[in-house]
């Protein structure tokens, strides 16, 4: 007789075993047209499942957070039935659930291509309308390689081969087609809804191997309804308008060439840029009693064992051997360890403590070029990075200087609000149970304290210690994971960092690992995204640019431009024989927020005529008044004069 309790408390008492389908009637027909899975005991199970037992349940629908990934799985059963419906011979083999979609990867002499995709969702729509119930069937391990292999599925053959011995291999069946599925799944393909789409088709080795077979993968997007179909679709158009790598060539900010793969060549205008953003990085550090400091590049492997990296990055890192020394050197992927030796440098006392250490610092990593994505992934950037040796005591209240700095940075680039993570110890890592049990405490508690709420998500944190993850959302809702605060008991212990406490003894420092923008690159990227390229004017490379109607104002244009340029402006002159429409069309593809025109008569005068990029109108002003208006409008947030009072 199982007992049921459901999220408000009450219990249901039932005479026999009974599924979560019988559970939902029993409730109401409303409920039971509105499951459409249920979560067991906090294990997400068909509605099919049999309760034999006491338990807590509850019911998925629609609405929640998980239809999404449901959805999205059930998705790519139904892609991969349409597919072998109208591609005979073509094998299935993995149809994962991702973010925003699903896809599946086919086994077929001949790649898909988007032409494909109008007869595929036809079909996918059929199978849809159909209302095929999900039907879920255990069978025995040899039984299931032998259907498969007879099928011609060779890789479902060898999935199944390749399972622990210990997994139970289960079926699911859609009317006459089945797959191989953990589950679970909705209740009919009917509850896939229609608001799909293929997106776009890619090669892609089976198990991610080179050495494997290439196979045709078809990426899908899926969502509860149209109007959250329409709404992703056109967040995609507004993202490819926004293109970081668009938005450079049109403002000459940078590129990207083969013969540095992973690295950005920065031109004057998108240094400037750079520029800007380090300034007012070490305006707010230096504020906030950082000490900026400067490391090694190539830093000996030895240091790298000693900290861990070797061991559990190395993959990541460039490796140079120096031949004449028999020695290995890494160029560094992060500052940490360096900092730790500039800590040990004479013997520490706890009046230094908190030392905020600094650096903005050059490292490298690998990463696949198949991952590489303009200037938002690379191999070569740079992190603003610090490190915070304190106290288990100070742990709390640098945690909320630090998240109250973040805060004010984040507001003044734009974003008023982030989404803190909680990030615990992942599967590999160093340190015992009791240091990681420690180690999390003193977070959990420090974002007790600081106010902060958060939201888990387990086992991402970092080798040596848990961390927040600051997420941003950007003006098209897009999510941004840019801060982070690392909490490190590991590092100081295995390389030795001491200081002497008020007790006399010597004491291992905590090590608060901290960043705010992350890679100064990517922040980059997200910014130019964030704003299509119309930088606030503080930001902008170029800030305003002078522009002539005829050459005979040529010299008051270039008088013009001194006088923006010594009030501290990003200036350039336009004197081209181009005519004045031409010349805003042009400055106006380069995003340039503001164009200075000036003719015969602003010379006469001493006026500029002040065009907005954007704006169809034009201010006719004095030129004193130009210069002291945009001068104001340029300060960087942190020199404005309430912030300075």
């Amino acid at each position: 007789m199982p007992a049921i309790t459901l999220p408000d408390g009450s219990v249901r008492q039932f005479d026999a075993a009974v599924t979560g389908t019988d559970v939902a009637a029993a409730i109401g027909p409303g409920l039971a047209r509105a499951a459409l899975a249920m979560k067991l005991d906090g294990k997400l199970v068909d509605l099919a499942t049999p309760i034999d037992h006491d338990a807590a349940l509850v019911f998925v629908t629609r609405r929640d957070p998980e239809a999404l990934e449901l959805i999205r799985h059930d998705a790519a059963h139904v892609l991969a039935e349409a597919v072998q419906s109208l591609f005979p011979g073509t094998q299935v083999t993995i149809g994962p659930a991702i973010d925003n979609g699903f896809y599946y990867d086919f086994a077929r002499n001949e790649p898909f291509t988007p032409e494909d995709f109008a007869a595929i969702e036809a079909k996918m729509h059929e199978i849809v309308a159909r209302n095929s119930r999900f039907e879920r069937q255990e069978i025995d391990r040899d039984e299931a390689i032998a259907f498969f292999s007879d099928k011609g599925e060779k890789y479902k053959a060898q999935l199944i081969q390749d399972l622990p011995a210990t997994e139970t291999i289960s079926v699911y069946r859609q009317g006459e087609w089945l797959d191989l599925c953990r589950g679970p799944h909705m209740r009919s393909t009917a509850d896939v809804g229609n608001a799909f789409k293929l997106m776009k088709v890619a090669g892609a080795y089976w198990r991610g191997d080179s050495r494997n077979a290439m196979l045709s993968r078809i990426y899908g997007t899926a969502w509860r309804d149209q109007k959250e179909l329409d709404a992703y679709l056109h967040q995609l158009e507004e993202a490819e308008r926004r293109d970081h790598r668009k938005i450079a060539r049109e403002m000459d900010l940078f590129h990207i060439q083969e013969e540095a793969v992973g690295s950005i060549f920065w031109h004057p205008k998108g240094w400037r840029l750079y520029r800007t953003v380090e300034a007012y990085m070490r305006r707010r550090l230096d504020a906030n009693g950082y000490q900026e400091v400067r490391t090694p590049q190539l830093v000996d492997r030895s240091l790298w064992e000693k900290s861990g990296h070797w061991e559990n990055y190395r993959q990541n890192m460039f490796i140079a051997e120096v031949a004449d020394e028999d020695k290995f050197l890494a160029l560094k992927p992060m500052n940490c360890p360096c900092h730790i030796q500039i800590f040990r440098q004479g013997m520490r006392s706890y009046r230094e403590l908190p030392l905020r250490m600094a650096e903005f610092g050059s490292c490298h990593r690998y990463e696949p070029s198949g991952a590489l994505h303009g200037i938002m992934r690379v191999r070569a950037f740079t992190q603003d990075d610090a490190h915070i040796f304190c106290t288990e005591d100070q742990i709390a209240a640098e945690t909320a200087k630090f998240i109250t700095l973040l805060s004010q940075i984040y507001r003044d680039f734009g974003f008023p609000n982030f989404r803190v993570k909680f990030a615990d110890r992942p599967e590999a890592r160093i340190g015992s149970d009791e240091a990681w049990d420690h180690a999390e405490g003193a977070l959990r508690e420090a974002c007790a304290m600081a106010g902060v709420e958060y939201e888990l998500n387990p086992g991402e944190g970092a080798f040596y210690g848990p961390k927040l993850e600051f997420v941003l959302r950007d003006a098209i809702g897009r999510d941004w994971q840019c801060g982070t605060l690392q909490v490190d008991p590991n590092l100081p212990e295995r390389l030795d960092a001491e200081y002497v406490g008020e007790d006399g003894a010597r004491h291992r420092p905590i090590m608060l690992h901290r960043a705010i923008l992350g890679s100064f690159e990517r922040f980059l990227g997200i910014l130019i995204e964030q704003y299509a390229g119309r930088f606030p004017l503080w930001l902008a490379p170029v800030q305003a640019v002078v522009a002539t109607i005829v050459s005979d104002a040529d010299d008051y244009a270039r008088e013009v431009a001194d006088a923006f340029s010594a009030a501290g402006l990003a200036v350039e002159t336009d004197l081209s024989n181009q005519k004045i429409n031409a010349k805003v069309r042009e400055h106006s593809l380069a995003h340039v927020p503001v164009l200075a025109v000036v003719g015969r008569k602003e010379a006469e005068t001493r006026t500029v005529a002040l065009r907005r990029l954007g704006a169809q109108a034009q201010e006719v002003v004095p030129l004193h008044e130009a210069v002291a208006r945009l001068a104001s409008e340029a300060a960087p947030p942190d020199l404005l004069p309430s912030k300075l009072a």
